[in-house]
């Protein structure tokens, strides 16, 4: 037979694990590391490349406030990302100049030509992508994954490769 107390410290241990979990997921993983808007300049325009605090620290994000990757594969500012790879990894490209968001730096920022045309912005000589598998501004699922013959990496601000993992990123994919 089932006590009371017992019913009750299994009623308050449930309280106490939703209540953990909630908080948890408002906690989210876009916060801004600064006042203004990490997507948007001074002016408050959008930005092609700017920074944001996520669970892997203060990262590269694009317009949207999602994550932007490096792929080590690439030779230079040349991609190796075409076919299948641009479509599970879309390049961050650029119809003109890329604008700067806030605490990205703009020394860094350039474009480069990607062979079935276009620009594609790159940061520190690394060409950026997007992942399909992020979902929303803040995700990083595909933080260390191996696809395409080497893997991806988030972006610091110095133009660093983040190798570390973070909460609930690395979703797994593989291709």
């Amino acid at each position: 037979m089932i006590s009371k107390r017992s019913i009750t410290l299994l009623a308050g241990a449930g309280l106490a694990a939703l209540l953990a979990f909630a908080s948890a997921g408002c906690g989210g993983g876009s916060s801004s590391s600064g006042s203004s808007d990490p997507s948007k300049t001074a002016s408050g325009q959008a930005a092609t490349v700017g920074v944001s605090n996520e669970n892997l620290g203060h990262i590269l994000v694009n317009s949207k406030g999602r994550t932007l990757y490096l792929f080590t594969r690439d030779s230079g500012t040349m991609s190796e990302c075409s076919g299948a790879c641009a479509v599970n990894w879309p390049p961050l490209r650029a119809s003109g100049k890329p604008t700067i968001g806030s605490g990205a730096d703009a020394s860094l920022v350039s474009t480069t030509s990607r062979s079935g045309g276009g620009k594609q912005v790159t940061y520190n000589g690394h060409p950026l992508y997007n992942y399909v598998g992020d979902q929303k501004a803040g995700d990083t699922n595909g933080q260390g994954i191996s696809a395409f013959g080497a893997k991806w990496y988030v972006v610091s601000p110095a133009g660093s490769t983040v190798t570390a993992k973070g909460s609930g990123s690395g979703g797994g994919y593989t291709y």
